[in-house]
């Protein structure tokens, strides 16, 4: 049974979530079982929405269908987000994260680091990268050194550069225009940190 969701306290999203047997880790080599009390996802108060296959992590996977309404004015902008808490809320001494994932849009992988966000200038410009779109499941791994960021970037927002110990999440957000918006199919079904 689908869900359309525009917005829940995430406490009542994540009641009852349990230890789901996929694959997942922080700042090791060997993937651990997937927490789903580490998923998250958000999206504007504008009338973007989410759908999701009755909870967001089961245990084949994550599958979240997202539809982004256009950029309302110059100050409101629309957004949609899947969001991945790191457990130790730090990157540690990681360099690269694999994913495994399905997506019907490019993706971007973005580092919410708190220099770049509510606690730092408000920017939101966070270091990311972008993997292609995949039909089937593909399992891409990036390098850190090859996250940039983005080019509309204020000039007033200070390059810090990534400080591993101010990222506290991975975004995966679909690569869908501010202007138009659109549809956008998800799944991921583990991710890996690596040193």
């Amino acid at each position: 049974m689908f869900r359309t969701i525009k917005s829940l306290p995430l406490a009542l999203l994540l009641a009852g979530s349990l230890t789901l047997p996929m694959a997942c880790s922080t700042n090791s080599n060997q993937p651990d079982q997937l927490n789903a009390s580490d998923w998250r996802y958000d999206v504007d108060p504008h009338g973007s929405v989410a759908t999701l296959d009755e909870k967001l992590v089961k245990e084949d996977g994550i599958w979240i269908k997202f539809n982004r309404v256009p950029r309302v004015d110059k100050f409101n902008n629309s957004w949609i987000e899947l969001i991945y808490d790191l457990p130790s809320k730090t990157l540690g001494n990681s360099q690269q994260v694999t994913i495994e994932y399905k997506s019907s849009q490019p993706l971007i992988v973005k580092l919410s680091q708190k220099d770049y966000g509510k606690d730092g200038d408000n920017s939101f410009a966070h270091y990311q990268t972008k993997v292609p779109a995949a039909t089937t499941w593909s399992k891409q791994t990036v390098s850190f050194d090859s996250f940039q960021r983005p080019s509309w970037t204020p000039n007033n927002s200070p390059d810090v550069g990534i400080v591993p110990e101010n990222v506290s999440a991975i975004y995966f957000v679909p690569d869908l225009t501010d202007k138009l918006g659109g549809e956008a199919v998800l799944e991921i079904k583990s991710i890996l940190l690596l040193n």
